[in-house]
């Protein structure tokens, strides 16, 4: 079973975001924050992380690029997951090592689509 670390300080998206990758057949673990998450990254690497990127103590792109210097934290995939959509903040959390991007809010078959898209499932 794959593993997704799902990162964000809204409770509400994380539960919901949590039913759908457990329908999807992952296993998920939670952060609230970009610290938290990286924590838990240099426990257990998870498969994929859904990122969120307004977030206190340590925000998404901080965490993407604090995560790709770890060792194995090239390996997951990352899907941002924010309102944050204007082509410069893309731009920078491609270029910080993204694989993809979502915007809130979304459903379960946006995040189907994605997963899908990154290779995560078929």
């Amino acid at each position: 079973m794959k593993s997704c670390l799902i990162v964000d300080d809204s409770k509400v998206i994380r539960m919901v975001a949590k039913k759908i990758l457990q329908e999807l057949q992952f296993s998920t673990a939670e952060a609230e924050d970009g610290k938290s998450a990286l924590d838990a990254c240099k426990q257990t690497m998870p498969d994929a992380v859904l990122l969120d990127w307004n977030m206190p103590v340590m925000n998404g792109i901080e965490f993407l690029r604090e995560l790709r210097k770890l060792p194995g934290g090239e390996t997951p995939v990352v899907v941002f997951c924010t309102t944050e959509n204007d082509i410069e903040h893309i731009q920078e959390a491609i270029e910080a090592g993204a694989n993809e991007y979502i915007m809130k809010p979304f459903d379960s078959e946006i995040l189907q689509a994605k997963f899908a898209q990154v290779g995560l499932i078929d």
